[in-house]
């Protein structure tokens, strides 16, 4: 367990040209919208790659393609059954991720909304 600061905050970790590199490789698997279709498609559970298809309405090799660059970072998983591929979640932290940035853009969207009903008046 690391010290905490006086503000009671962790310290800012002491990174790496590596491990930078690593970090912004999570974030550019994000930086996808249909990865983050994919991940949304399957915050309720897991679903055959067929199901992926309907849901997102993409064809089979695009969601073949991503689903296999969101296998490689870790962020899901599969498992067969028969001539079924499942794909699931593998790190829940991706939903909280998303949501944080979801709630920020909500924020940054309404102030930007509230300066333009401003200067309309």
């Amino acid at each position: 367990m690391g010290c905490m600061t006086p503000d009671g905050r962790k310290p800012r970790p002491v990174l790496t040209d590596a491990a930078y590199d690593q970090i912004a490789g999570f974030f550019k698997v994000l930086a996808e919208p249909l990865r983050l279709r994919l991940l949304n498609a399957l915050y309720e559970g897991e679903r055959t790659v067929n199901q992926l298809l309907t849901v997102t309405g993409a064809n089979q090799a695009n969601v073949s393609k991503h689903l296999k660059v969101l296998l490689e970072a870790g962020l899901v998983a599969r498992r067969k059954e028969g001539t079924n591929a499942y794909y699931m979640v593998a790190d829940p932290i991706v939903f909280m991720l998303c949501e944080s940035v979801c709630d920020r853009q909500q924020v940054f969207l309404e102030m930007r909304a509230s300066m333009f009903r401003e200067n309309a008046s």
